[in-house]
């Protein structure tokens, strides 16, 4: 069963960190100090320790620490800041919708809308239309097609072994790097997130718990939401409570054993389907006489109670103010857009704005200016700009792959300037070797202003709206903008034929068994169920 884990921290004094590494590496403690490289610095050999400290005692000797009183004299406070933090919070299929903060009437997400208030706000952010893929661009940094993600299951879900994650780049610096939730990136052993530069591994398979498909994808045999047993480092262990309050509970004792900068990946399995929900807050919805509605909303509250927790538990400990923290959702929503959609069209697995416009926050202490950004995301954004705010260097080869943009001069400044771009969407999931038939089948494109899509079996059925005038994609204005039509498929068409190399699952062999189910009955025979 799921124990609490303890503090791991060294003890030995500020002092003694310093000068043992500092002999080790070969370097004067003053050299040491002023040197700027990312993988050996003085203030991460001091951070080591501080994070070993309760709660006051951190935040008083990181206090020190940022008023730059260590040796050899005055040094630039942004020389020996601390590397940030990084936390992502992602749920699954929940919409934009699906926040008070957004204007939904009913549910109440009192936590996640104060750190809205409190963050920069992408407001035109964008993902994939669907929950594998949406995992692997913002992993990539680049449209999930070319790392052979066309599905959430069939092993069309498993992220292409060649490609790098900015995961990779963290861990290679020096960042403890824990995922705690929902990984749908590949269920067979090289795929799992511990070969993928993830340390702290607790996880469920597939793409939900109990979920079970032909092939590779699939979870524990028997879970549920409730006391489900979870995939930690290796081993199952069987949990009691509900998945979403252990997700969030174990990632709050990894981060707080950590000794130095951390990536800490939350992803809740929840408000996804099954609709599995704790009494006591699906009764708080009871009054909609709408038991799945309840069960949803239900699912979205407990989510905000836990970020509730977790913030109070970043405050309490002084990890707030050097941690970023990003919110945000998988796809477009379900549950509740017939309630409330913010005026979008389409839902989850659709080429519709409803189906990929989706919350995005971000806040690191008070760094940024709080307030929307309404510049065209994505994403593939979040690889260029988590690496350059950890200050990770991105090899070359790596670098020209990547499709997202670094946002940090974004997040500082609303009016930064902000080139026209194009994003592509397609929804993927066409049948086994059907490839070039589902070219135009579901699928968009768009930039700053204007939104080209098709709806439909695989027939071109382009139609063409003005987000500008017409946000809901009402009117299709393609006969009277023809020349924006023109260059949006082209743009099209020209992105579509850089795609082949990059289908590498499309004939994938399945394994014969599922193999968390083999996993589990190695480690418990006696729940083997009789041939």
């Amino acid at each position: 069963m799921i124990t609490g884990s303890g503090q791991q921290g060294t003890r030995e004094g500020l002092w003694g960190i310093i000068s043992k590494r500092s002999r080790t590496e070969g370097r004067s403690i003053h050299s040491a100090l002023l040197m700027r490289s990312v993988k050996v610095s003085l203030v991460d050999m001091a951070v080591q320790w501080i994070n070993a400290m309760g709660g006051s005692m951190r935040w008083f000797l990181s206090l020190m620490l940022s008023g730059v009183w260590l040796i050899g004299g005055a040094v630039h406070a942004e020389t020996v800041l601390p590397r940030p933090n990084i936390l992502l919070i992602i749920t699954d299929d929940q919409g934009y919708g699906d926040l008070g903060l957004h204007g939904n009437p009913t549910v109440r997400t009192p936590h996640l809308d104060a750190l809205g208030r409190q963050s920069v706000r992408l407001t035109n952010f964008h993902v994939s239309p669907t929950c594998a893929p949406t995992r692997c661009a913002l992993l990539t940094g680049r449209h999930e097609f070319r790392s052979g993600v066309t599905h959430t299951i069939q092993e069309r879900e498993r992220m292409d072994l060649r490609a790098t994650t900015y995961v990779n780049l963290l861990q290679k610096a020096g960042y403890s790097t824990g995922i705690f939730g929902k990984w749908h990136l590949g269920d067979q052993a090289p795929y799992q997130p511990d070969q993928r530069s993830f340390t702290e591994v607790f996880i469920h398979g597939a793409g939900g718990i109990g979920q079970t498909y032909p092939g590779s994808c699939g979870d524990a045999p028997g879970n549920t939401y409730f006391s489900p047993a979870i995939r930690h480092n290796g081993k199952f262990v069987k949990t009691k409570g509900y998945c979403t309050d252990l997700f969030f509970d174990q990632a709050t004792r990894w981060m707080k054993a950590q000794p130095g900068p951390f990536y800490a990946h939350i992803s809740t399995n929840a408000p996804h389907q099954p609709l599995q929900c704790p009494e006591e807050y699906e009764h708080r919805y009871a009054h909609l006489n709408d038991p799945a509605r309840a069960k949803y909303y239900g699912m979205i509250e407990n989510i905000d109670d836990n970020v509730g927790r977790l913030m109070m538990f970043m405050r309490e400990t002084g990890l707030d103010q050097n941690t970023i923290i990003i919110f945000m959702t998988d796809n477009g929503g379900t549950g509740g857009v017939k309630e409330f959609n913010a005026g979008m069209r389409g839902a989850k697995g659709s080429p519709w704005e409803g189906g990929t416009r989706v919350p995005c926050f971000i806040r690191w202490g008070q760094k940024y200016p709080a307030g929307d950004r309404t510049q065209l995301t994505a994403h593939h954004d979040l690889f260029p700009t988590l690496t350059h705010l950890a200050g990770v260097t991105i090899p070359e080869a790596v670098a020209v792959q990547l499709e997202g943009r670094d946002l940090s001069d974004v997040l500082q400044n609303a009016e930064t300037p902000w080139e026209n771009r194009t994003l592509v969407t397609h929804v993927g999931r066409w049948p086994q070797g059907q490839v070039e038939q589902a070219k135009y089948a579901n699928c968009s494109i768009r930039d700053e202003r204007y939104s080209l899509v098709s709806v439909g079996k695989g027939a071109v059925k382009w139609q063409l709206f003005d987000l500008q005038v017409d946000p809901g994609q009402m009117t299709d204005v393609a006969s009277q903008q023809s020349e924006v039509k023109a260059r949006l498929e082209a743009a099209y068409d020209q992105w579509w034929g850089t795609l082949p190399t990059g289908l590498v699952n499309e004939d994938a062999t399945p394994p014969a068994e599922n193999p968390f189910h083999v996993w589990y009955w190695e480690q418990f025979p006696e729940e083997r169920p009789n041939k």
